[in-house]
């Protein structure tokens, strides 16, 4: 379980998250809703270790780690996993040799055994058909000249062969047209299960068509002003989040 307690969060002087507190079962998912500026996008950086993001009051744990106390690589072996809303694209790193370093790494972590190149190139193959990506793609940099579909679908294929146990997404739907949103959609719902959760950050429920939550959160103006069913993001998206925002004011 995530458990996040009076969160306060700060860039630079300047305080973003103040006093969130959140709890995200065992294989549930849920969607965290609001406005630009709101802190959605704070919130995963803090949680997953970006430098820069100091939490200067609160807790936030997972499955009774403290998240706070480790770096970033440590909460990565720990199953954290961040999909960016912009990915970022490294020149002269090969993308099948970027996956299989940190597959390896977080293997080594966690004492156990790492992958072969041949079982590498097997599970890299089937999780690329699986996306419908082109698995030459795999050979080139990563996330050089990719189109932000093809970013995306990066991202997820990381996922499937990392396995995460908290995955979170900073919008996902963010660049991506109906085809790309439903393909990346499709990969993020096969990755659903007991032992995983999932945190959804997004702006619209367009994206919730697609990764169905099980319960929504509106953050506005660094905390969660209110919480609901999957209902609550359809209320959003007919009312805007005026509302939310001159509350938490």
């Amino acid at each position: 379980m995530l458990k996040i307690n009076n969160l306060h969060v700060s860039v630079g002087d300047k305080p973003i998250l103040k006093g969130l507190t959140l709890e995200v079962p065992a294989g549930e998912v849920h969607a965290v809703m609001g406005p630009n500026g709101a802190g959605k996008s704070t919130l995963g950086y803090a949680l997953s270790g970006r430098p820069g993001y100091e939490a200067t009051k609160g807790t936030a744990s997972w499955n009774g780690d403290d998240l706070l106390a480790l770096d970033p690589a440590e909460r990565a072996a720990k199953g954290v996993f961040l999909s960016f809303q912009y990915p970022l694209e490294i020149p002269g790193v090969p993308a099948m040799t970027f996956i299989r370093t940190a597959l390896n790494a977080q293997k080594r972590a966690r004492g156990e055994e790492e992958v072969s190149a041949p079982a590498f190139l097997k599970l890299v193959r089937a999780a690329s058909e699986r996306l419908k990506m082109n698995f030459e793609m795999l050979k080139r940099p990563l996330n050089v000249g990719f189109s932000g579909g093809e970013k995306k679908r990066m991202e997820i294929l990381q996922m499937a062969l990392l396995e995460p146990s908290l995955l979170i997404l900073d919008e996902t739907d963010s660049g991506l047209d109906i085809d790309a949103l439903r393909i990346v959609s499709e990969g993020v719902n096969a990755l659903r299960s007991p032992e995983r959760s999932m945190l959804v950050i997004t702006h619209y429920q367009r994206l919730l068509d697609y990764i169905k939550p099980d319960r929504v959160h509106v953050l506005a103006a660094g905390r969660i002003v209110a919480s609901g069913g999957p209902e609550l993001a359809l209320q959003l998206e007919a009312e805007g989040y005026d509302r939310y925002v001159s509350e938490a004011a």
